[in-house]
């Protein structure tokens, strides 16, 4: 088995284990609701398969986990919107969807471009219309009705609108979010401020879902922002000036220049030891290896392991 073939085989084991987990929370998603442990449990199930995918160039996958974490999220954080059967059910065509594109992975041929893009396509109305509900619900409506078609994605009338991130409002929705995200940097650093800032730069992952180099960029910084030996004041400066830097470069149609800077990227790695030093489970280790480090990274990683043990 080469390199990477064990390293897709280390994240689709995992992938399975955090499907289980959606999986039962969905099928108890009523009790679920009255657990905010539970709640926080699917939120983090989708967002670590979204992460190992994104490591991997699994872009259907990472998207596809990203519309449930988004989802999730709103769950855990309103939970008296009431659950209802259309609910449960957009729910779980969503995670469908999901376990559909890992299990063509493992398939002889793999997971081709074409068929996830199909897939994706043929998704997309599903994620529009759970979105839909509930955001009804949480604003205390019935929801929306059974027979109701979902929205187009795109409202304008042109024939082929650009993606957001090569129009001129990119930077700026960039920057709204870096000037929230520099507000809390103003604040003690305490954990909780910590968490909230890795959940503000999460949010940036929504701006360009087609750009590897820009999700690449916000991970890494994502990364950084959780190491708790990186002071604000070290991480501030660092972590907006280069997304603000990326987000014009993306602009300009200049993606490939865009990449962490060495700073950054010692940052993330010094959070990334941390977390594997704290535990010596083979499993745990595994994770936040392949939740914080590319594709070449692992190979070169897995290479050097396998030169050690000889």
């Amino acid at each position: 088995m080469t390199d990477n073939s064990q390293i897709i085989g280390y994240f689709l084991e995992e992938a399975k284990e955090h499907l289980d987990t959606i999986e039962q929370g969905l099928l108890g998603l009523q009790a679920a609701m009255k657990d905010q442990e539970s709640l926080n449990e699917l939120f983090r199930a989708a967002h670590s398969v979204k992460g190992g995918a994104a490591m991997l160039g699994f872009t259907s996958i990472q998207k596809t986990s990203h519309r449930l974490e988004d989802s999730f999220k709103i769950l855990k954080e309103n939970p008296q919107i009431p659950v209802d059967h259309k609910l449960e059910n957009l729910f779980l065509s969503g995670f469908d969807v999901l376990r559909d594109l890992l299990e063509r992975v493992q398939g002889p041929f793999g997971l081709r471009d074409d068929e996830a893009k199909t897939i994706l396509d043929e998704a997309e109305p599903r994620f529009v219309q759970l979105q839909a509900h509930l955001e009804s619900l949480n604003s205390g409506g019935p929801g929306i009705a059974e027979e109701v078609a979902p929205p187009p994605p795109k409202k304008s009338p042109t024939p082929a609108p650009a993606p957001v991130s090569n129009s001129s409002d990119f930077p700026h929705q960039v920057t709204r979010v870096l000037r929230e995200m520099l507000q809390v940097f103003k604040q003690p650093t305490t954990p909780t401020n910590r968490q909230q800032l890795e959940e503000i730069c999460s949010g940036l992952f929504n701006l360009d879902e087609q750009s590897a180099e820009w999700m690449s960029l916000v991970e890494t910084a994502q990364t950084a922002i959780g190491n708790p030996k990186a002071s604000y004041e070290a991480l501030a400066p660092l972590v907006i000036k280069e997304l603000k830097i990326a987000a014009e470069l993306i602009n300009a149609g200049r993606t490939q220049e865009v990449k962490p800077s060495s700073e950054l990227v010692k940052l993330a790695e010094s959070a990334i030891a941390k977390r594997v030093a704290i535990t010596l489970e083979p499993q745990a280790v595994a994770q936040v290896l392949r939740a914080s480090f590319n594709q070449k990274q692992l190979q070169q990683l897995v290479a050097a392991l396998k030169k050690g043990a000889a």
